[in-house]
């Protein structure tokens, strides 16, 4: 949903160049099977505290919740909610996506600011897809996995010109990582930050557009790639 930044681009309502550079990696995927390989400890991280995230979100809104497992699709999109509430996802009052925060810093730089572009959009979808009226981003800070926190260690044991992990000055290094890593001693209520967004059937219609713009450019990147020596071959 990202705009093209020169005005001529913005008023012929063309994609961005954004949206054209994750088009073509989606062009590889489906065509070619090959994946552009994301990996990073944030993202690592908070696939693999979803479960816990949810049980904080628990214990702060005091009521049962429960990872939802059905993906929904219509003719424009897919999503695979976390959390809805309702008697099934298709007559939810509301839908809740959970960020897990890789740290504090990160968890607290969202106090005070809007909420992140991309997730508005991407709540949008949700409730264009579930008829859900409202939808919450729900950002939880939960403790870092062992193997995570032992690999940052390892890194600084590395780079410490220490005899080893008993050496006074690495155990107190390594106490720093485990401290900016757990949170348990940082009350649940102030670990929990919850974005209200409501349904707006103007913008769902504005990316089901954005969606047809991007059908139609694969198209032509499909055309361009597979005619795209067939000018100069002839003229060798």
């Amino acid at each position: 949903m990202t705009e093209p930044k020169d005005k001529a681009s913005k008023a012929a309502g063309e994609l961005s160049k954004t949206a054209k550079t994750h088009l073509k990696s989606i062009y590889i995927s489906e065509k070619y099977g090959r994946d552009k390989e994301l990996k990073s400890k944030p993202i690592t991280k908070g696939i693999e505290v979803e479960e816990e995230s949810i049980t904080l979100l628990a214990r702060v809104m005091k009521r049962m919740l429960y990872k939802n497992e059905q993906r929904l699709n219509n003719d424009f999109i897919t999503g695979l909610p976390d959390i809805y509430d309702g008697e099934t996802i298709y007559s939810s009052n509301y839908i809740i996506d959970i960020k897990s925060s890789y740290d504090l810093h990160s968890f607290i730089a969202n106090v005070g600011e809007p909420l992140d572009r991309d997730y508005y959009y991407q709540l949008q979808g949700y409730m264009a897809l579930s008829g859900a009226p409202k939808a919450y981003i729900a950002y939880c800070l939960v403790d870092t996995p062992f193997h995570i926190i032992e690999s940052e260690k390892y890194k600084l044991l590395k780079s410490m010109d220490v005899i080893s992990e008993d050496s006074p000055e690495f155990i107190a290094e390594a106490s720093k990582i485990e401290k900016n890593m757990t949170f348990g001693d940082i009350p649940k209520e102030e670990r929990v930050l919850l974005f209200q967004v409501e349904r707006n059937d103007e913008i769902v219609g504005s990316i089901y557009s954005m969606v047809v713009k991007a059908r139609e450019y694969l198209q032509d990147l499909e055309a361009q790639h597979l005619t795209f020596n067939n000018k100069t071959l002839s003229e060798i």
